[in-house]
């Protein structure tokens, strides 16, 4: 029987084994013992990403410096000893690097929501000083104080708008091809235009597809909204696909069925082509941040926790909403005696438009607005509806002719909604959550529709980020339950912030 020393030409007495095997040794090994290499495509993917983390690894090291610099001057100043201040502040410094770095805060930067970047920041700020309160107080030292007080929020927010600044400027890059990850998106035809349509709307997560490979059609191309996509090989072909296509991110919309092991083989065969294998679930779209993964004696599990309608997370809500309210309505007291001349100088009628409005769990409300319509709108909606360019139950109209000529300004920046704070304030509504509908449309609800009702409807919310009036029945409905069951204090703020860019920059508002 033939040993592996004689495969490798190491046998024989007296003779010690080389530490290298020769070349003309090595050829004589299979290929599949020779670990895969890189590929043109995954290098230059490597080298943008060092690129970029050396930026952030540049200005994170610039910004904490400020920031405990600022700190010992102050120190020195108020006569602390500066030798102490200078090692304290060194030492906060390298926590705070080394934290950024441990935490994955530059690999978040890469492909990771903006949320999930500024949260990582947060968190390994957080974990610097306190391993260095931590350990001042076991030495029974003083002087962490001004650090709290100056470093901790200074050195904070500047990271954030650093971070911020950065961001913004890989999107323009992404947005020119530069910095993007060449995708190739695998499945079934359904679930692949699903998943084309979503990586659209995320323009901001750097995943461009070049090309898709179906497992139930032979078309030559696949159109997806205004893309065009060509349909290359089979699924049994990826990895030479990926190869051909220069992709370095395979996106799995889903697998064939009664192949367990087609992921694992897939992920082997892309080793030294691609850099990510990713796999996509509709279930995330339902679930969102209640997934949670973890492995049970190796058997990889998905725990999806159950949504709940009340408790504290819900009381949190409601306390932010009464915060946002009062303070939204001080100013717009303020802007009240311009608004209410201007309509009232525009057109007869009250300054005020009360409309009966669904709640939750099915309680009407009025809902009140600043009057962006004449008076007799009611009346002349049934001459309207032929001219109904909305989607689904909706009725909207570009150029509706019951709108007013201050109305239509109200209207876009969204002016005319200021009012629905004082619903906020008594409870009827929140700051943010699903459209308000009327009493007509939820009549024509379906059964997972009236999961809208399961909490009070927004000012704003993820369809009035997303497009407003410019969404589809679907997408709008989508997007509201998508909310209904995953949302958070921080996602709220989130969609605040959104909400205030958009009024500047306001789209599908009419």
């Amino acid at each position: 029987m033939t040993s592996v020393e004689d495969v490798l030409g190491l046998s024989g007495s007296g003779i010690d084994r080389p530490a290298v095997a020769p070349p003309r040794v090595l050829r004589a090994v299979p290929d599949l013992v020779v670990a895969p290499r890189a590929s043109s495509t995954l290098e230059q993917r490597r080298r943008w990403e060092r690129h970029y983390r050396m930026l952030l690894h540049a200005t994170d090291a610039g910004t904490i410096t400020l920031a405990v610099g600022l700190t010992v001057g102050i120190q020195i100043q108020l006569g602390a000893p500066l030798l102490d201040s200078i090692v304290r502040a060194s030492l906060l410094a390298a926590l705070w690097l080394a934290m950024l770095g441990g935490t994955h805060t530059r690999d978040a930067a890469l492909f990771r929501p903006s949320a999930v970047e500024y949260r990582g920041v947060a968190r390994a700020t957080g974990s610097a000083f306190g391993a260095l309160a931590t350990s001042d107080a076991l030495m029974g030292l003083h002087g962490m104080q001004l650090l709290l007080l100056v470093a901790l929020p200074s050195g904070l927010g500047l990271l954030v708008l650093s971070r911020w600044s950065w961001r913004r400027w890989l999107i323009a890059q992404r947005a020119q091809g530069v910095f993007s990850s060449r995708t190739l998106v695998v499945g079934q035809r359904d679930d692949v235009e699903y998943v084309i349509a979503s990586l659209g709307r995320a323009n901001s997560a750097g995943l461009r597809v070049v090309g898709v490979t179906l497992s139930d059609d032979a078309e030559q191309e696949l159109v997806v909204g205004d893309g065009a996509y060509p349909v290359c090989g089979t699924m049994s072909t990826i990895s030479a696909v990926a190869r051909d296509l220069g992709a370095d991110t395979v996106v799995v919309a889903s697998h064939p069925r009664g192949d367990a092991d087609f992921v694992k083989r897939l992920s082997w065969q892309l080793e030294g082509t691609a850099a990510e294998l990713v796999l996509s679930s509709r279930l995330a779209d339902v679930a969102g941040p209640r997934l949670s993964f973890e492995a049970l004696d190796g058997l990889p599990l998905i725990r999806m926790q159950i949504p709940t309608y009340s408790g504290g997370q819900h009381l949190l809500k409601r306390a932010l909403d009464i915060l946002v309210a009062i303070a939204a309505l001080v100013p717009i007291a303020i802007l009240y005696p311009l608004l209410a001349l201007l309509i009232k100088c525009d057109s007869r009628g009250p300054i005020f438009f009360l409309q009966e409005r669904v709640g939750r769990d099915g309680q009407l409300f009025k809902m009140v607005k600043f009057r962006s319509m004449s008076t007799d709108a009611e009346q002349q909606l049934s001459q309207l509806r032929e001219h109904n360019e909305g989607s689904g139950l909706l009725f909207k109209m570009k150029d509706d002719p019951r709108v007013t000529r201050v109305g239509r300004v109200l209207r876009k920046f969204s002016l005319d909604e200021l009012p629905q704070f004082w619903n906020v304030l008594v409870g009827d509504m929140s700051v943010v959550g699903p459209r308000p509908p009327l009493p007509s449309e939820v009549t024509g609800y379906d059964g997972k529709v009236f999961r809208r009702l399961y909490i009070n409807p927004g000012i704003t919310g993820l369809w009035q980020v997303s497009g407003r009036s410019d969404l589809s029945w679907d997408e709008s409905v989508r997007l509201d339950l998508r909310y209904v069951e995953n949302w958070s204090v921080v996602s709220d703020l989130q969609i605040m912030w959104r909400t205030a860019k958009v009024m500047l920059r306001p789209s599908g508002a009419y």
